[in-house]
């Protein structure tokens, strides 16, 4: 069952009130659903004398409530942690040094939050160095890790954390996914089960992502080449050259968030061609209903399952150090063809 964010934190703050408050919650839903700003409500809950705000006022209307960003709340007993090398993976020294944080002192009022930002981009390691702190983690300390994707989480996390899935739909078709919505629907048209469809669908897939990346760098040049004149040489050292190797990791990062938004829409088409054969309602795409349906038509289930399944390890196989377009060639027409 998934939530409103409001209902979630109405959910958290009555535990808390009850001191019957988890000690790690695993909030997901897609991107723009609110995860972060429940986060932060969370968060201003558990500050010492902290309004947790929200209900009625004198006349029976909901009190809206003032938060700030969740990266503003971030303080001496509040880490927050994000991505941030260059393969956008949350790795294993970032978990630790959040673990040293929650295992200091503080007063006996004082909450301690870790908060994991796309939580799904741990590396394995960090996962693993993280489970015997999520499972027994100090007194007075909550947990919340934020994911579109908790699929990606291990196993053994998942089952350390009270699930926490929240109502909220990503326009999957703004941007460059309608670009990519309309390969598809192009793709369906001609019908998929050839090398030539799948190859065409893999150059579409690569050019929106080379322009991506292409973009995020001439940004990251630009804001370099600002700062640089800004300082005019009134740094020593290597600042500069750290501050370009942080502006290159950046641009990776964004590029990495963009080619998982494009899988975002091909894995999201591909279930509107299964919801189509098995008659489930909620189309993401519904403007493509005539060419979803025709592939639904087209191909026996066992075989649209088998798609499905191969952009899934497709998507797997490019977060480890596969090459690239190698591993979009061989996934697409394993996909496709």
């Amino acid at each position: 069952m998934a939530f409103s964010p409001d209902n979630a934190f109405e959910l958290v703050k009555s535990a808390h009130e009850r001191g019957r408050l988890a000690h790690a919650f695993l909030i997901s839903g897609p991107r723009g659903c609110g995860k972060e700003r429940l986060a932060a409500r969370i968060v201003k809950m558990l500050e010492p004398g902290g309004n947790s705000g929200g209900g009625f006022d004198l006349f029976g209307e909901p009190v809206v409530e003032e938060v700030p960003p969740l990266d503003e709340l971030e303080g001496e007993w509040v880490r927050i942690v994000r991505p941030q090398s260059k393969s956008r993976r949350i790795v294993v020294d970032a978990i630790r040094d959040l673990e040293k944080s929650l295992y200091v002192s503080s007063g006996p009022n004082t909450w301690k939050v870790g908060v994991i930002a796309d939580a799904d981009r741990m590396a394995a390691a960090a996962e693993n160095a993280f489970l015997k702190t999520l499972e027994e983690p100090p007194p007075r300390t909550l947990l919340l890790l934020l994911t579109a994707n908790p699929g990606g989480l291990l196993p053994t996390v998942l089952s350390r954390c009270v699930r926490m899935p929240l109502l909220g739909k990503t326009d999957l078709s703004e941007g460059a996914g309608s670009d990519l919505v309309s390969a598809l629907d192009r793709a369906a048209q001609a019908g998929f089960g050839s090398a030539t469809v799948a190859l065409t669908l893999k150059s579409v897939f690569a050019s929106i992502l080379e322009q991506r990346k292409a973009e995020a760098v001439e940004a990251a040049d630009e804001q370099l080449a600002e700062e640089e004149k800004a300082l005019n040489k009134g740094f020593e050292g290597d600042y500069l050259k750290r501050r370009e190797e942080a502006l290159k990791a950046a641009a990776e990062s964004e590029y990495i968030e963009e080619r998982a938004r494009l899988f975002d829409v091909l894995q999201s088409w591909m279930a509107d061609v299964l919801r189509c054969k098995t008659g489930a309602p909620g189309l993401d795409f519904p403007d493509s209903a005539a060419q979803t349906k025709a592939i639904a038509e087209s191909e026996d289930l066992g075989r649209l399952v088998r798609r499905m399944e191969a952009l899934g390890e497709l998507r797997s196989t490019l977060d480890t150090n596969a090459q690239e377009q190698l591993a979009l060639e061989v996934g697409f027409l394993k996909a496709f063809a």
